[in-house]
């Protein structure tokens, strides 16, 4: 039988294993040893001269909380025209009872109720009643904050100063009083006072001239150093037809009032136009032919034509005698000024609040302009008397008021002098401040 050959391992004797062995242990050793001497060996990096420097990190600005963020924002709503504070309140959900919680406030339901189209309210949303608060002008010089402390409201008034800045501006008429006014940097509202304080004297319809020029010192209010409006007119001249008049501002009885240089009241018993800035289309004419009849008939008034809604003024002080519809003057007013004047006033569209028996004064609404009766158009028809006969309103002689005297004369010079001082100083300039 034929033997399975022998692997060459078998035939190793003990001294080969030992051998091999100790080759193993010697190639594990040299394996091990060979990286270390190379490392050891290698150059090291050159040097850059860089040098590692610790740093502060800088500290992050404190930031508020997320719900103290939202709890300063303020939400505008600006009031619109016929809506009332409970109109608001329910556009923001918010519940009545809260509205009247604020209205509860000492003097803070006249403000509120009183609401005007365009005022801004503003409020703070959020909180355990659904409102933080609620803040307001209450007038120029303050504004009030409702804030919800405790399950109440807590008013805080905070005072806002107003400044007065005088102004001075100066123009030349070319076709109008307000184109001038405008060209010199004057707001609507101080070319109106200025009219008024000279209408007395001037009808700015009919008297104005290309070259006519004024003068005036005025009064704006800033706040905050916003200009809030126009202060009024202290001190004004108007030159027309080559005549000068001046208006000085000055206080009496606690009212302000317009002289002249000589102390003298420009306010006149009556005015010259009961209507502003609108156009004679007739004049007094006791042979006028009468525009809708047809017929020659005695015109015995002055005929204003404007737009129908225009105001019409008292044109002094006195009583109401009539207010109602008269035949073909249509709707109209007749008012009793005493010691036998009377004026009438015709074609209204409507009449104003002043009823039979009351009083008016000089300047108040009385009624608007339109073409009641037997009118061809829109138009004013005034009518002056004296002892029931007709005079011409535009030629009529006025009683002047009487003149300032001794210490009230005396005190009116000394307050009104630097202001009549600066007006002389005026001129040659569009717009200027002190």
């Amino acid at each position: 039988m034929r033997q399975p050959a022998r692997s060459p391992l078998s035939r190793w004797s003990h001294r080969h294993w030992l051998l091999a062995g100790l080759l193993v242990f010697l190639t594990a050793l040299v394996a091990t040893i060979v990286p270390g001497l190379a490392k050891a060996t290698r150059k090291p990096p050159a040097q850059t001269g860089l040098a590692t420097v610790e740093l502060p990190l800088p500290a992050p600005a404190a930031l508020p909380a997320p719900d103290a963020r939202a709890a300063e924002e303020w939400l505008p709503v600006t009031v619109e025209a016929g809506q009332t504070l409970g109109g608001v309140f329910e556009e923001l959900e918010l519940p009545a009872s809260l509205m009247y919680e604020a209205l509860d406030v000492p003097g803070m339901r006249e403000p509120l109720v009183r609401l005007r189209a365009g005022a801004v309210l503003e409020f703070q949303l959020g909180g355990k009643d659904g409102l933080r608060a609620l803040r307001f002008e209450r007038d120029e010089a303050s504004r009030v904050e409702l804030r919800r402390q405790e399950g109440r409201f807590v008013a805080r008034v905070i005072e806002r100063p107003l400044e007065r800045r005088v102004m001075t501006a100066s123009g030349e008429i070319t076709s109008s009083l307000y184109a001038a006014g405008h060209r010199a940097g004057l707001g609507d509202a101080v070319i109106h006072q200025m009219a008024n304080a000279f209408s007395y004297d001037i009808d700015f319809t009919q008297d104005l001239r290309v070259g006519d020029s004024f003068k005036v010192i005025y009064e704006e209010i800033w706040r905050d150093g916003e200009r809030l409006r126009s202060g009024g007119v202290v001190a004004a001249s108007f030159t027309n037809r080559g005549k000068e008049f001046t208006a000085v501002r000055w206080e009496r009885n606690g009212k302000m009032e317009y002289f002249d240089l000589e102390g003298r009241p420009l306010k006149k018993s009556f005015m010259r136009m009961p209507i502003e800035f609108a156009r004679i289309s007739s004049r007094f004419n006791p042979r006028r032919k009468h525009p809708v009849l047809g017929t020659v008939r005695a015109h015995k008034g002055v005929d204003y034509a404007a737009a129908t809604g225009t105001p019409i003024m008292a044109a002094g002080d006195g009583r109401v005698s009539f207010a109602g519809w008269q035949n073909g003057y249509g709707r109209t007013v007749i008012i009793d000024h005493g010691k036998g004047v009377t004026t009438l006033y015709a074609h209204m569209s409507r009449l104003g609040k002043h009823k039979v028996g009351q009083r008016v004064q000089q300047g108040s609404i009385i009624g608007y302009v339109g073409a009641t009766g037997l009118a061809s158009g829109p138009h004013l028809h005034y009518e002056f008397r004296v002892n029931g006969v007709h005079r011409d309103p535009l030629t009529v002689t006025m009683p002047k008021p009487d003149p300032l005297t001794g210490a009230e004369l005396a005190a009116f010079r000394a307050a009104t002098a630097p202001a009549v001082a600066q007006l002389k100083r005026v001129g040659g300039v569009q717009l200027a401040s002190r």
